[in-house]
């Protein structure tokens, strides 16, 4: 049924590229929610002020998953195993918190193939071994 060649590196990047797709048609979605665009617009979402220093964090967080998409690919072994499970961590936490604070049944949906997608990350990179990095690396 599915077809895998073992490169872990090619398939925690396509992992995190499904992520972060995920990530941006929920919130192109909550745009066309009436309510949830009349709360952007009031600048005040599930009780936090949208303030421009919200927004600069939000971006540092959402940069974390588009550059594991690249990092995946090009990293060493040792390095990117724990990158894909500290970034995997990251933002499966951070997006549970969120679900956990209540949203629409949109958000919900995402929320749980983004929270899934994380967890499919973290365990793919923590069960990788070296001897795996090393086998496709020769293929």
């Amino acid at each position: 049924m599915f077809e895998w060649n073992g490169d872990r590196k090619q398939l925690l990047s396509v992992l995190w590229v499904f992520l972060t797709v995920n990530y941006i048609y929920c919130d192109i979605f909550s745009l066309h929610h009436a309510e949830t665009l009349q709360a952007f617009l009031a600048g005040k979402i599930g009780g936090m002020e949208l303030t421009e220093e919200f927004l600069l964090s939000f971006a540092f967080i959402m940069q974390i998953p588009m550059l594991m998409i690249v990092l995946s690919r090009f990293l060493v072994f040792k390095l990117n195993k724990y990158l894909n499970i500290a970034a995997a961590l990251i933002t499966g936490s951070i997006q549970s918190y969120t679900l956990y604070m209540g949203g629409t049944l949109h958000y919900v949906f995402f929320s749980i193939f983004e929270i899934t997608t994380a967890l499919i990350i973290l365990y793919f990179a923590s069960t990788w071994k070296q001897c795996d990095a090393k086998s496709t690396r020769n293929a």
